[in-house]
């Protein structure tokens, strides 16, 4: 084989671990890749699946803070989450004079801190199997392995399973859930 060929077949086999390299770094969520270089809002303005979330940020004032330096760790909840709610419960909550219960919900779900799954499961297996996190509004949530999926449980019991963990941000990291939690 030609010094030329061989050149061209390693830089060939570069380039596709380049590509591969970028599609582990930047998951899809949403329909949308996620790119540790964009700050959590820009990432989640992308996703299919966070519509409503996004306008729940919006609707709270809470995007230039999720813009900002952070870190954060924000349990996203879905589209399909937030239709699990009553009828007309978002539609009720997007309301300017419902800012306050908004922003205590949303607030809910996000923790001061970028908090890897790896390290939810090395505070869990330090502490009987749980990891006990303290969100922004000021409540507790534990975290706990069952049937193979980490589950976020609130003090009420409620419980919100994480489907794609380790969504890495520049200012933190989502770990999407498929449940609201009220607090």
């Amino acid at each position: 084989m030609m010094l030329s060929s061989r050149i061209a077949l390693a830089l060939a086999g570069a380039a596709s671990l380049s590509v591969a390299s970028i599609a582990i770094a930047n998951p899809m969520v949403g329909g949308a890749a996620m790119y540790s270089t964009r700050n959590i809002v820009q990432n989640a303005v992308n996703s299919k699946d966070h519509t409503t979330l996004v306008a729940a940020v919006k609707a709270a004032g809470l995007v230039d803070t999720l813009s900002g330096k952070g870190p954060f760790t924000v349990f996203a909840p879905t589209n399909e989450a937030f239709a699990k709610l009553p009828a007309g419960t978002v539609e009720n909550l997007l309301k300017p004079e419902n800012k306050p219960t908004l922003v205590k919900i949303l607030t809910y779900h996000v923790v001061p801190g970028r908090i890897t799954a790896q390290q939810i499961a090395a505070m869990a297996a330090k502490h009987g199997g749980t990891a006990t996190l303290k969100t922004v509004e000021g409540e507790p949530l534990m975290l706990r392995k069952a049937g193979g999926s980490w589950w976020v449980i609130d003090a009420k019991g409620d419980k919100a399973r994480i489907t794609i963990p380790n969504v890495m941000q520049s200012n933190g990291v989502i770990h999407v859930i498929d449940t609201v939690l009220m607090p």
